[in-house]
């Protein structure tokens, strides 16, 4: 009989908080037994065999640690898709799933084939949830980043969606040919001032840098694609751009000065002001 403690004591003694102890150690229970989550409750007498048993008091002292569950995972759930997530990417977060719902509304008013592009897509996450979400649309997204494509790419793959979204490599819009017009741009680009302490708490201190700040004000980036934006929207488009919760009205004031009209601020669920949207001119 196994001298390793049962499931339930296992979770009891654990320093991680409750949630992320029974997360990871369902993780265990899955990759090593098949069971689903629900073991932890059904079977929670079990004792893990002595790989499965290393592999959680690894998991659980990565995390102890501070890495990401989301890492440690490797993907992680966003919209209405699951992504995989390595450290070369900004693990998606709920708040970013507003982008999504709008687009998804300006498709429906639209009611035709779209054609949508994502700045700076990370793990994929804003255009494939788009895609998933709105067959008859067509997507380009980009980065500079080419890890963050490789893992991008392979995320199009495992969801079916490679006909439909395509990628390319550069930096905003020098990734995209420039006879390309598109009925709406989206993105969530680094607009974390620099020397900002969040930088040196909690996921954070995992995520690649590139993708969390600009290193100067926080909102270079969001300039470039605001100011971009006209030549590449068709008349009326739509871009909208996520950014700090106290930097709307700088980003539409950015919006004002760069000729877009009828700016908009959009709340998140917890109430922050975190995407602006407005449109180019008819």
């Amino acid at each position: 009989m196994s001298a390793n403690p049962s499931l339930r004591s296992l979770l009891s003694s654990s320093s991680l908080p409750a949630n992320e102890a029974r997360i990871l150690l369902a993780y265990v229970l899955e990759k090593h037994y098949q069971l689903p989550r629900s073991a932890l409750l059904s079977r929670d007498d079990m004792t893990l065999n002595d790989l499965a048993q290393t592999e959680w008091q690894s998991i659980e002292q990565r995390r102890l640690n501070g890495e990401p569950v989301a890492y440690i995972l490797g993907k992680k759930g966003f919209h209405n898709i699951e992504l995989s997530v390595a450290p070369g990417v900004l693990i998606p977060r709920p708040e970013t799933e507003l982008l999504v719902e709008i687009a998804l509304g300006e498709i429906a008013k639209l009611n035709k084939p779209v054609k949508i592009l994502d700045l700076g897509t990370g793990s994929g996450a804003i255009a494939l949830a788009v895609a998933s979400a709105s067959p008859e649309s067509s997507l380009l997204a980009t980065d500079q980043s080419e890890v963050a494509l490789a893992i991008a790419m392979q995320n199009a793959k495992s969801l079916k969606l490679t006909d439909r979204v395509q990628f390319a490599h550069g930096s905003w819009y020098q990734a995209i040919p420039e006879d390309s017009a598109f009925d709406i741009i989206l993105s969530n680009p680094p607009y974390i001032a620099d020397q900002d302490p969040h930088l040196a708490q909690g996921d954070l201190r995992f995520e690649p840098v590139s993708a969390l700040t600009d290193k100067a004000s926080g909102l270079t980036c969001l300039e470039e694609i605001i100011f971009g934006a006209d030549q590449y929207l068709k008349p009326g488009g739509l871009i909208a751009v996520e950014h700090g919760f106290d930097q709307a009205k700088a980003v539409v004031a950015l919006m004002t000065k760069a000729g877009l009209k009828d700016p908009k601020i959009h709340l998140d669920l917890a109430g922050h002001s975190r995407v602006s949207s407005a449109r180019k001119s008819n």
